[in-house]
């Protein structure tokens, strides 16, 4: 515990040796069937009609599926909050609302055939205005559901003070855009379904959480649980666009039913981006008052979510949002209301970090403002504002209840790791000299709640085989996490059993019946906690059967972890190794079950500092440096919490950045593909600087918070923040993300000032905003 082990399935996914949905080759999906969906061109219209004549002529084609023939209920959105008369067919049949939605689906005995084939199906649409922007679906003029008489998904709506800023000499206000991004795993979605003689369903998918998927599958094919069987083989990443299962994968198991073959389907990098649930989008609005000495006092969020063209989990991310409403810092008064509507664009789900990243953005942005308009260091303003140390658990002004933390600690920490002073006289210097490119400096602070938003739990399995291995049975669902590692280490610590002769075992409901799956931070601190329970609960049943074995007095044994066998008190000689304990367990076998339920999530925190350089002739912007304190708790394994910073790192910064799903004004996406959405390699990046630092939580028995989405939530801020420090001296007051090329250099032009010389970043703020 605590070391760094390195991840033990790499070999095998370094040879070849991983299975993908794709690659799939079992003797259930021999002759399957290859689906290929036809999808929208347009973002809105009426179907007149489908001519599917000439694509059912095609070599190889089997059948052509429209709307029409699906026997099967539209379904309301999954989350019962949500608008419920916003129904989303499964295939579109009256009305397309955004470009990709599928419209029919062509099977063939193969995928070229397919491919060719979807082309020959002739749609005949009637188009209908177009709204792409939520600020215009809010106002109503084009209504995606006519007869629901709105475009709002969900309004969460706790009150308005309009006091909230009384007595407060400084009160400043921004309009923000937290933009919509792409999740683009490397894997794309892929599935699998076939129907076997007894009558159950198989379905393999590349998702999240197997368990998940399973109930949807049941629900919206109204099937028994005993009925279906869902298999997540190994997972090319998920970012929590594959939590659960999309609509269209669910159809598989209906058509091969219909059809009497299996079928399997694996979209298009194409298809991907437009129809795997985006990320972020949201509009914002902060205002924040306070003292001029730099002590807020007031804070308000008001959140407009697109949540795309069919209300799903993206639409309900502004919950997490308003959890974290006021971050680190001990504001009095704050509030935050919500709305999410609909658009005609592709529908938003979860992605990494999942509403608390734009929670931390608007907060970030709004210290920033405000320590810009009285003129004070932003990294000190904070400071003056973060909760203090002894003050936990401390409960925020939305009531959130923050379990533990040292914010200052990881901010100094941060401050001291990047060098700050000597950062900010290297800009002063830069300034003074009017040089061409310019150094900016962004910090940021952060919290975020992992395992929430309520308590949850998770399930485990240890078994001990006769041949003294061990095997983990695990409701957690990785998909790159080290999870395979991570309980080996767990087991391996409570049993002594050696890392290469535990096996983990998850992604399939048949052997793993019960489970929550992997995303929101949650798998270490509920699933490996499950892990660690199970394992102690065997060593308590081994303990009774070595004692048989030995012929002693359980009182009297030890287990020796390091040799991994069972001993006397004073006899070290005579020994019970597992696999004579497992013996003397007979039929029944040595294994135990466990289910842990955390009495409330836990709440990571940490600090960043990132240094940009922006070239003030062409906007381009170089992340220098980036340095990171992120505190989850305490750390299993160093290697896998480093490899998890760094993806969230990246990403955090790839937002600031450079990624942005775009679409035009009648709805036509114009980033369909890697070539037009900017995602970056490890050649854009710097090398980062990550800083450890624990801080246990008491919620649950390893003291463990999450991690994987950290990096994400105080990277965006950060740089975001450094990019328009840089450019305080041109009079720039804002900058929305992404910071591209032009973005910048036009910040520059309409500010329409040569830079001023100024020494730190009190001269922030000044002049118009952009």
């Amino acid at each position: 515990m605590g070391t760094r082990v390195v991840r033990t399935e790499d070999p095998r996914f370094l040879t070849g040796g991983g299975t993908y949905v794709a690659g799939l080759r079992v003797p259930e999906l021999e002759g399957a069937l290859h689906a290929t969906f036809v999808r929208a061109t347009i973002a809105h219209a009426r179907i007149a009609s489908i001519d599917t004549s000439e694509a059912e002529r095609a070599h190889g084609v089997v059948a052509v599926v429209t709307g029409a023939d699906v026997d099967l209920e539209p379904a309301p959105p999954e989350t019962p909050i949500l608008n419920q008369q916003m129904l989303r067919p499964w295939l579109a049949v009256d009305t397309v609302r955004y470009v990709g939605e599928p419209v029919a689906v062509v099977l063939t005995d193969t995928a070229a055939q397919g491919a060719d084939a979807a082309e020959l199906v002739w749609p005949d649409y009637e188009p209908l205005p177009a709204v792409v922007d939520p600020e215009a679906a809010l106002a109503g003029d084009t209504l995606l559901f006519p007869d629901v008489g709105t475009n709002v998904a969900l309004e969460l709506a706790f009150g308005r003070d309009e006091a909230l800023f009384e007595g407060c000499e400084v009160v400043v206000s921004e309009r923000l855009v937290n933009q919509r991004v792409a999740p683009c795993p490397l894997e794309v979605r892929a599935t699998a379904a076939a129907w076997g003689d007894d009558g159950r369903l198989t379905i393999w998918t590349s998702t999240q959480n197997a368990q998940g998927a399973r109930d949807a599958v049941v629900a919206r094919l109204g099937l028994d649980e005993g009925q279906v069987r869902v298999v997540a083989p190994d997972v090319g990443g998920g970012f929590g666009a594959k939590i659960g299962i999309y609509t269209e994968e669910i159809l598989l198991g209906w058509l091969a039913k219909r059809m009497g073959r299996p079928v399997r389907w694996v979209e298009t990098r194409t298809e991907s981006m437009l129809n795997m649930g985006h990320g972020r989008g949201q509009v914002q609005r902060v205002t924040i008052g306070g003292r001029r000495d730099g002590t807020v006092e007031a804070y308000r969020l008001e959140v407009l979510a697109d949540a795309g063209a069919y209300p799903k989990l993206g639409a309900v991310l502004p919950y997490m949002t308003r959890l974290m409403t006021t971050g680190t810092y001990a504001i009095p008064r704050a509030e935050c209301d919500t709305r999410s509507v609909v658009t005609n664009t592709t529908p938003t789900m979860a992605y990494r970090g999942a509403g608390r990243p734009e929670a931390a953005a608007a907060i970030e942005r709004a210290m920033d403002l405000f320590a810009a308009e009285i003129g004070m260091d932003p990294a000190e303003v904070r400071r003056r504002n973060l909760v203090a140390p002894d003050a936990f658990p401390y409960t925020t002004p939305v009531g959130t209840t923050y379990d533990s933390g040292d914010y200052r600690t990881a901010l100094d920490t941060a401050l001291a790791a990047a060098g700050y002073d000597d950062l900010r006289a290297e800009q002063a210097r830069r300034r003074q000299a009017g040089e061409r490119v310019q150094l900016g400096i962004g910090v940021s602070t952060y919290v975020e709640v992992t395992a929430g938003p309520t308590p949850s739990g998770e399930d485990a399995r240890v078994e001990v085989r006769p041949d003294g291995s061990a095997v983990v049975y695990t409701g957690t669902s990785p998909h790159g996490q080290g999870h395979h590692t991570a309980w080996a280490m767990i087991v391996a610590d409570r049993l002594g059993i050696p890392l290469d002769r535990i096996e983990v075992i998850h992604g399939d409901t048949d052997l793993v019946p019960r489970g929550e799956g992997t995303m929101g931070s949650r798998s270490l601190q509920l699933g490996g906690v499950a892990v660690h329970e199970a394992a102690g609960k065997v060593v308590d049943r081994a303990r009774e059967l070595a004692a048989e074995v030995l012929e002693a007095n359980p009182d009297d044994l030890v287990l020796d972890t390091d040799a991994g066998h069972w001993h006397v008190a004073g006899t070290p000689t005579a020994t019970a190794t597992w696999a004579d304990v497992a013996a003397a367990a007979g039929e029944d076998g040595l294994a135990e079950d466990a289910r842990f339920d955390a009495a409330s999530p836990t709440f990571p925190f940490g600090a960043h500092v990132a240094v940009v350089a922006v070239d003030t002739e062409t906007g381009k912007v170089t992340l220098e440096r980036i340095v990171t304190v992120d505190d989850a708790g305490r750390i299993l394994n160093p290697l896998l919490v480093e490899g998890q910073r760094h993806g969230g790192i990246a990403q955090g910064v790839a937002q600031a950045l450079w990624e942005e799903v775009r679409y035009d004004g009648d709805g036509n996406p114009v980033t369909a593909n890697l070539a037009d959405y900017a995602f970056p390699s490890a050649a854009e990046l710097p090398s980062f600087e990550v800083v450890p630092m624990e801080t246990p939580t008491p919620v649950n028995p390893l003291g463990a918070k999450g991690i994987g989405e950290s990096g994400t939530i105080g990277a965006t801020p950060a740089v975001q923040s450094a990019v328009v420090d840089a450019l305080a001296p041109f009079g720039v007051r804002h900058l929305d993300m992404p910071a591209t090329p032009e973005r910048v250099w036009r910040a520059i032009v309409r500010a329409g000032e040569p830079p001023t010389p100024a020494s730190g970043p009190a001269a922030a703020g000044t002049g118009s905003a952009e």
